[in-house]
This record gives C-alpha cells, sequence and structure tokens, in this order.
C-alpha cells in the first residue's frame, strides 16, 4: 500500500516538478534583449515594461504565492550571442518561459530551442509569421508580420488622398524584405505598379542616394521599410532636400524616440501603431497613474515599447493566474487559449486568444507625428488573416 501510495504521489507531482524554472516561491522567465547593439533603445523598453508588470504583480503577493523574476540576457543585436544566452537561460534550474525576446534574427536562432525545450515562447519583438503559424502548443506571437500589418495603414492613406506612384526605402534583410511583399501585394490588389524601389544596408547612416533616387522617380507617397534611427535618417534627408512627399513607417518607427532624435523635421510623418503611445496629456487617472510609476521606478519617459511589453506581461499573468498553483507550459498555454482582454486604461485593442489564433493584435491604426508628438488619425483596422 505504501509503494501504491508512493506513485501516486510522485505521479501528481510530475508534472509539477517537469516544468523548469519553479519552485515553490519563485517562477523564472527568460528574456533575450539587445541592450548594447543597434536597437538597444528598444530593448531597454521591452526589459522596463516587463519588469514593470512583474513588479506590480510581485506586490500583491504573485502569482499563488510565487514571485515573478525576470532573467534578462544581452544579445547585442547578434544571433550567435543569442544562442548562447539561449543556453545559459535553459541551463541550471532553466527558465518556465521565455517573454518578449527581441529581433527577428535573435527570435529565428533561438525559437526552436526553446520549444525544444518544453519552454514557453510568448510575445516576441518580432513581426514575423513563423512565430505564431503553424500553431504550436508552446509558442505565441504578439506583433502581426509586416506582411500583415502595414499594407492596412498604407492602403488607408493610398485611398484617402489618391496616391498613385508608390516607392519604399527598406532594410535591405528579412524585415525590410516583409515590409517589400506586403506592400507588392496591396498594390497588386489596388491596380498600381511600383514608383520605385530601393533598400540600404543594416546599420546605414547616409540615405541621400535613396532619397535621390526616390525623388526623381516622382514617387507621390513613400513606405519606410526602416527601425528607429533610420527612420529619423531617412525622412530628415528628405525634407532637408526640400522633398515634402508623405511617407508612412512600420510599426518599428512609432516610438517616441523619433520625434525626440529628429525633432520638428520629423512631424507629418506617419506610422503603423500597433498599441498606443502612454502620453500623459488628456491621460486617464490610472495612466496617469501608471506613467508617473513609470517616472519613479526607471527615471525616464515610457514610449509605446513599455505598453507592448506591459501587455505581453499581464497576458502572462493572467494566464498563469488561471491555470492554478501547479502550473505546466501546457496548462498556461491552455489558459492563454481561453483569454479575452477588453480595451485596457492605455486604449489597447481587445484581445481575443483561441486555440487556432495564437496571435495577441490583429489590428493597426495609423498615427502621424504632429508638433513632435504622435496622434491617431484613425481607428483601429483589421489585418488580413
Amino acid at each position: 500500500m505504501r509503494h501504491l501510495l508512493l506513485a501516486f504521489c510522485l505521479a501528481c507531482l510530475a508534472p509539477f516538478a517537469a516544468a523548469g524554472g519553479v519552485t515553490p516561491t519563485e517562477l523564472r522567465v527568460g528574456s533575450l534583449q539587445d541592450l548594447s547593439g543597434p536597437i538597444a533603445a528598444l530593448g531597454v523598453h521591452f526589459r522596463n515594461g516587463t519588469q514593470m508588470r512583474f513588479d506590480e504583480e510581485n506586490a500583491k503577493g504573485g502569482v499563488h504565492g510565487r514571485q515573478l523574476k525576470l532573467l534578462v540576457e544581452d544579445t547585442g543585436y547578434d544571433p550567435k550571442r543569442a544562442v548562447l544566452a539561449a543556453e545559459k537561460l535553459l541551463g541550471g534550474t532553466g527558465v518556465f518561459a521565455v517573454l518578449h525576446n527581441l529581433g527577428s534574427p535573435v527570435v529565428m536562432a533561438t525559437m526552436p530551442r526553446f520549444l525544444e525545450a518544453g519552454v514557453l515562447h510568448l510575445f516576441p519583438g518580432a513581426p514575423l509569421k513563423e512565430v505564431y503559424e503553424p500553431v504550436h502548443p508552446l509558442k505565441f506571437g504578439m506583433s502581426p508580420s509586416y506582411t500583415q500589418s502595414v499594407p492596412p495603414g498604407a492602403r488607408h492613406l493610398i485611398e484617402k488622398n489618391g496616391f498613385k506612384r508608390v516607392g519604399i526605402l527598406y532594410q535591405d534583410d528579412d524585415m525590410g524584405r516583409e515590409v517589400l511583399r506586403g506592400i507588392d501585394a496591396l498594390l497588386g490588389e489596388l491596380g498600381l505598379k511600383w514608383c520605385e524601389q530601393t533598400s540600404y544596408k543594416r546599420g546605414a547612416t547616409d540615405f541621400a542616394a535613396q532619397i535621390a533616387r526616390l525623388r526623381a522617380a516622382d514617387c507621390d507617397f513613400v513606405v519606410l521599410g526602416t527601425v528607429v534611427r533610420e527612420t529619423v535618417g531617412a525622412y530628415t534627408e528628405a525634407r532637408r532636400a526640400g522633398w515634402q512627399v508623405p511617407m508612412l513607417v512600420t510599426a518599428s518607427g512609432y516610438t517616441a524616440q523619433v520625434p525626440q532624435l529628429g525633432g520638428a523635421a520629423m512631424d507629418g510623418l506617419y506610422a503603423v501603431a500597433l498599441v498606443p503611445q502612454p502620453d500623459p496629456d488628456g491621460a486617464n487617472r490610472a495612466l496617469a497613474d501608471w506613467i508617473r510609476r513609470y517616472q519613479e521606478k526607471f527615471k525616464t519617459e515610457p514610449n509605446t515599447w513599455d505598453v507592448y511589453t506591459w501587455v505581453g506581461a499581464d497576458l502572462f499573468v493572467r494566464a498563469l493566474h488561471a491555470a492554478g498553483p501547479q502550473p505546466t507550459p501546457q496548462k498556461v498555454a491552455a489558459a492563454l487559449e481561453r483569454l479575452e482582454v477588453a480595451r485596457d486604461f492605455f486604449g489597447s485593442q481587445p484581445i481575443a486568444l483561441s486555440a487556432d489564433n495564437h496571435l495577441a493584435l490583429r489590428q493597426v491604426r495609423v498615427a502621424q507625428i504632429r508638433n513632435g508628438r504622435w496622434e491617431n488619425v484613425t481607428d483601429y483596422l483589421p489585418i488580413a488573416r
């Protein structure tokens, strides 16, 4: 009888013991960030937004008595460093999940290893279909791919303004080519042809030749497949040359750092927006309080990437609560698939995950810089499935 009782107890405990990164008092979550490389400006806020949500929950006693511990590894946006960092997180007592890993090359280099190890791979900063399709029990995405997210914003501006000569400046890598493919398909649907296409190598700082090429082709609308510094450089170059062509940047350029870095020259730039900017002016009471607490904690201003990662961390926390006191990755994944979240105090879009939908954000807005700050010019627009 004693042997039967022992076997029964071990069977009950097996799923709990199999989940790495979990102790009676702590649940460990990993995150691969760029804190020293070309997109460190994003990485710092990815870390801060995640930590903010965890600290809020820990202050209330944690989840089922466990404190949430965030373990951040710096990849420098280098896939080789990222692979080593992933192995470090998986070593020792391991991690229960990885959350908000940043950068498409980093994610594509490390996601298979985390999934192989049975670790939840949640809401990375990598707008690629591969992070949420095909559906996998342990992987969930936050951002739609660029091929899905950029066309609704571009379509709105093209149809509203009657643009006919569309050009593109894109980063010559997977990210930039995703934008190119998405707009190429949109132009086909609209019966339009490219005015001009031009690209740049990652890390470029001089865009004079590309802007001159787009201008010489007489484009009346330009899509930017760029990130923060490159967005500022390209848009500033166009305005310096006296070219006032309307431009739309991807969600990667929708950050307060763009008008901060570029100054008054950035006014007029459009962007695709996935989550709101945390603007203190006109903020509701809950948002104003959140901004104040963020400023006190991190000694800097929050931006859209803090909102993005706070929302992702909040989804994870909700699923942990719903999964019960003995969590496994499979239980948390099942809880995520049942989540339905209405608009929050940020004004984020509603989220409804399911067994056949592991992508959280399925709508975008168009925003524009006006007088040095981003303002929404549309409500949420659905993306194509």
